[in-house]
């Protein structure tokens, strides 16, 4: 289980005060039965369907198991996951987070369409022997598309026209285009999402499972660690004990005090989580002249840097403590810079802090009063 800490200097008494709102008003619970209410008033009720996630992932379990030693008696090396954002950012953390796992091909996560990377990849790998894991929700991101398109036809130059669509994977929602392609290019297989999930949120999913699968990680164990942050963010569990809407009202109400740059600081071995984080926040709240800004990857400096717009989030594995870092908070803390600390016992935790994390932007989003999920 994951453990949070946090100082707010002068925000402490505001985030009490919002949290007994949430008590008072049962927003919780509001929130767990999908009142958009909560937001705009809009759509939010038809985009909450991750809430349920881990059961709905349960019960493809036996499929992605097939697909798992279907992958594994090919043989395949290397599996190349191809897409944008949201599709592919929960994939990249756990690739970084595991690395290579013996008996199970390498992942390599690819997002880009430069063609200097293109060639790099194509230098790592052998496409004869390449598995491509194609990945897009709404199935006509133009980008994914034409990596698509561009590496199927490289591979089908390889191994001729008959076995390019035994290289190749989809996911993607029911009846897309790519749904589409993958059936008239007769691929592999084709998994799908959970319409009422939107690809910000679709981490433990099919989207952030699949690829994590094929590449060895125990899944069910990673889901059954998950619903333990689920549970404790539950309608049940008030909001001052729900670290999900705990945060998400330290996130909220800090953002309307001004203090709206979230600044990551992430254990070296988990960085990535960083990229998936910085997309979700800020698309998810940023719209109608407010929202969360999320900084990622830069370097900590003195207190006296820093303005009051900004507040600190620590995210690190407990086994991958680093002193400076220590260091540098405290003096942030010390000169009254609101400071999160987020410790992960084990790898295998992560699946938590993305459940955590989605409910935090949820609340964030409520308390900013914009809809989240469009």
């Amino acid at each position: 289980m994951t453990s949070t800490e946090a100082f707010l200097g002068d925000a402490a008494e505001a985030v009490v005060s919002e949290l007994e709102v949430w008590r008072t008003e049962d927003r919780v619970p509001r929130l767990w039965s999908r009142d958009h209410m909560l937001w705009s008033g809009q759509s939010e009720s038809d985009w909450l369907g991750w809430l349920e996630v881990i059961e709905a992932q349960r019960d493809t379990n036996q499929v992605l198991q097939n697909i798992i030693l279907d992958v594994r008696q090919a043989g395949f090396p290397s599996v190349v996951l191809v897409g944008m954002g949201g599709a592919v950012l929960s994939a990249e953390v756990i690739s970084q987070a595991f690395g290579s796992i013996d008996g199970f091909p390498d992942l390599f996560v690819f997002d880009s369409i430069n063609s200097l990377q293109i060639r790099a990849l194509e230098n790592k790998v052998d496409l004869s022997a390449t598995l491509f894991v194609v990945s897009s929700k709404s199935g006509q991101t133009i980008e994914s598309k034409a990596l698509c398109e561009y590496f199927f036809e490289k591979v089908r130059r390889v191994v001729g026209d008959v076995q390019a669509g035994s290289h190749f994977i989809a996911i993607t929602d029911p009846g897309t285009e790519l749904d589409k392609v993958s059936k008239d290019n007769r691929f592999r297989h084709t998994l799908y999402g959970v319409p009422s999930i939107g690809g910000r949120y679709s981490a433990l999913s099919n989207f952030g499972l699949v690829p994590s699968a094929i590449m060895g990680l125990d899944v069910p164990d990673f889901l059954n660690r998950a619903e333990i942050m689920v549970k404790s963010c539950s309608a049940m569990v008030a909001p001052e004990f729900n670290p999900g809407v705990r945060l998400g009202v330290i996130l909220g109400v800090l953002a309307s005090m001004g203090r709206d740059k979230v600044t990551f600081v992430i254990s070296p071995s988990i960085e990535a989580f960083g990229g998936w984080l910085e997309q979700l926040i800020a698309e998810s709240t940023g719209k109608r002249g407010v929202g969360l800004i999320p900084v990622n990857g830069e370097e900590l400096t003195g207190p006296e840097v820093y303005g009051k717009d900004r507040f600190f989030v620590y995210l690190r594995l407990s086994k991958g403590s680093d002193e400076s870092k220590h260091a540098a908070l405290a003096r942030l803390e010390n000169a009254g810079h609101p400071v999160v600390r987020i410790t992960i016992e084990d790898r295998m935790d992560l699946g938590q802090e993305f459940f955590r994390w989605e409910i935090a932007t949820a609340v964030a989003a409520s308390i900013l009063g914009v809809n989240p999920f469009d």
